[in-house]
């Protein structure tokens, strides 16, 4: 664990947004912070920037290459980062930057909201296996009115063409002649799974908007427009993922 040609373990937690030194040293002292499953409470210890290192069990990365951003994806913007067909695409929009940046998982280009961003591939793929459970919020306009046993019916499942799928949870926003906003948390990945559960219960999707994947909300982020996730976000990420 202990690197002799490594970097003080508290100018490494100081570095990555933990706190200052001391705060770090503090944290360190009182067993708080782990090192590759081990908790370490010397001052003098010394690692590398790609051990993993915990702190108070949520993950902090150090490794200062990796960058994370919410990004509020435009309708009629397709989920690539090219796109043969000449169509707009998230490329477009992050084509300065230095650093390969992917999309973790895909909106549908009439669907707008929150899209993850990163150039990290391990993060990326666990947030997108639905072993791991990630929930994703969308806010739909359907056709109304609701009626009050839908909620119950699209938890308890409802069959399409490639088998059954249900919400986590539902609930109705807003409610007006003619229409309503609704509320649909799901944990399932399949393609136009929101639309299409919507769509079987007879309320086709008008509008939907993807607005929090696990902790990370879309916020007050303008279309077009990309945010750099805190420290803090980006441990709530990796607990969410299960690393």
């Amino acid at each position: 664990m202990h690197d002799p040609d490594g970097i003080r373990l508290q100018k490494l937690l100081a570095a990555a947004g933990v706190g200052s030194r001391r705060v770090c040293e503090n944290l360190i002292s009182d067993g708080r912070v782990e090192v590759d499953g081990h908790i370490v409470r010397e001052l003098g210890v010394r690692i590398r920037p790609d051990q993993t290192v915990h702190v108070d069990g949520v993950k902090v990365q150090l490794d200062e290459s990796r960058v994370y951003f919410a990004f509020n994806k435009p309708l009629n913007v397709v989920t690539t980062m090219n796109d043969e067909l000449g169509r707009i695409n998230i490329g477009d929009y992050v084509k300065d930057r230095t650093d390969r940046l992917f999309h973790v998982g895909r909106l549908d280009a009439d669907t707008e909201g929150l899209l993850l961003l990163t150039n990290d591939g391990e993060l990326a793929h666990r947030l997108q296996h639905p072993q791991y459970g990630v929930l994703k919020t969308y806010l739909a306009q359907i056709r109304g009115p609701v009626p009050r046993d839908m909620g119950k019916q699209l938890r308890e499942g409802v069959q399409l063409e490639d088998g059954l799928a249900s919400v986590d949870s539902f609930r109705v926003v807003d409610s007006q002649p003619g229409k309503a906003l609704v509320e649909v948390v799901l944990h399932e990945g399949r393609k136009h799974i929101v639309r299409r559960l919507l769509d079987a219960v007879g309320h086709p999707v008008l509008s939907l908007v993807r607005v929090q994947v696990g902790p990370i909300h879309l916020g007050d982020t303008k279309p077009g427009k990309m945010r750099k996730l805190t420290k803090d976000e980006v441990g709530k990420l990796y607990t969410a993922a299960g690393l």
